[in-house]
């Protein structure tokens, strides 16, 4: 059996949680001794661990030609089994079975965005991939009953395998040194992530602002990532909200600190209005760190009661969230108990062995239709 993979979403320097999902796919198929080959273009590049994987940079004039025109093409000259794709998109035409992973459907009907004449053509190609593919795998059962309904795809056809939490994601010591170098002083209330209006980021701030000023003078609000095209607004809001002095915006964190930026904030906030997974309250729960999320989309499913829901589009309901965990040592400790006692559900191994079983039975399946 030979897989195929499409590897564009690993680029050096790009931290993205469709990267880390593959990343940790291909660790375990390499551990596995799989024949595989990576599909990527001339900005694609490998982690260090997996650099000995055959890597094949397509060139194409655009991506959709690309996706339809020369990766068939190459599949065909490999002889490709099966073909893996960590996106909702794959080629149409294809000489083997596809295996498609949809994280969610923020692609059609943006929350707060009306554009009908788009929403519905990415409706119709996420529909036409989605029944080309041999099977669809999900991050939750949130985003499977989306994208039955939405889709009118199967149901027998989606599997949900949750998102794999990195190894690396567990309780580390704080380290002033790296904090200073992202201009972060403890203590902290963290978020991480883009700054999409998904993330629901100026209702943090308001509620953030709404915190009894005692608090609001011991705990700042770091708010990290990379999303340079939304950030004068969030700037513009805290300064309205007389916060700007408490905010901090660190940037994109490096992989190798993440954990530890987890493990040394107070607490961590998620108060998205829609996530197909959420990845990174899980990843705060796993260095043991208190949460409190969103009650929306898929994040209760993730977290369990292991974290304090708030709903996102009230900005009270939030400001009394935060509140109750950082004025209770105990209920932190508790909730950072219950945290990694959570996280233990999506070891890399597990996540990561469950999409093995669902490309290995589109590649059966394919075998059977063959030999019938």
């Amino acid at each position: 059996m030979k897989l195929g993979i499409d590897g564009r979403e690993l680029q050096t320097g790009a931290r993205t949680g469709i990267g880390r999902y593959l990343r940790e796919v291909l660790r375990a198929l390499d551990r596995k001794k799989w024949d595989c080959v990576v599909y990527g273009d001339r900005s694609t590049s490998l982690p260090e661990d997996l650099a000995h994987l055959p890597v094949k940079r397509l060139a194409a004039p655009w991506t959709s030609w690309w996706d339809q025109i020369t990766l068939p093409a190459s599949l065909r000259r490999d002889e490709v089994t099966v073909f893996f794709s960590p996106y909702y998109k794959c080629p149409l035409r294809t000489p083997c079975p596809t295996v498609i992973t949809i994280h969610d459907l923020l692609f059609i009907g943006y929350p707060g965005t009306h554009r009908p004449i788009y929403d519905r053509a990415m409706t119709g190609l996420a529909t036409l991939y989605s029944r080309r593919a041999a099977s669809i795998i999900a991050d939750s059962h949130y985003s499977k009953h989306r994208i039955v309904t939405r889709l009118r795809v199967n149901p027998g056809k989606v599997h949900v395998i949750p998102v794999t939490l990195g190894s690396e994601f567990r309780p580390t010591a704080p380290d002033d040194t790296t904090l200073r170098r992202y201009g972060i002083d403890a203590p902290y209330l963290l978020c991480v992530g883009n700054f999409k209006p998904h993330k629901n980021l100026p209702r943090l701030l308001q509620a953030y602002a709404a915190l009894p000023p005692a608090l609001r003078g011991r705990y700042r609000l770091v708010l990290a990532g990379g999303d340079a095209a939304h950030r004068p607004e969030l700037d513009r809001l805290a300064l309205s909200l007389g916060i700007a002095s408490h905010v901090r915006f660190p940037g994109l964190i490096d992989d190798r600190d993440l954990p530890m930026l987890y493990s040394a904030c107070s607490l961590f906030v998620l108060p998205s209005l829609e996530e197909g997974f959420g990845l990174p309250a899980l990843e705060a729960m796993a260095c043991g760190t208190a949460v409190v999320a969103s009650n929306r989309a898929s994040l209760p499913e993730v977290v369990g009661a292991a974290a304090v829901l708030c709903d996102p589009t009230d900005k009270e309901s939030m400001t009394s969230a935060m509140r109750r965990v950082l004025e209770d040592p105990s209920l932190q400790d508790h909730l950072g108990s219950k945290g990694l006692e959570r996280a233990r559900h999506f070891t890399p191994d597990h996540a990561a062995e469950r999409v093995i079983q669902v490309i290995e039975q589109a590649a059966s399946w394919e075998h059977r239709r063959k030999a019938s």
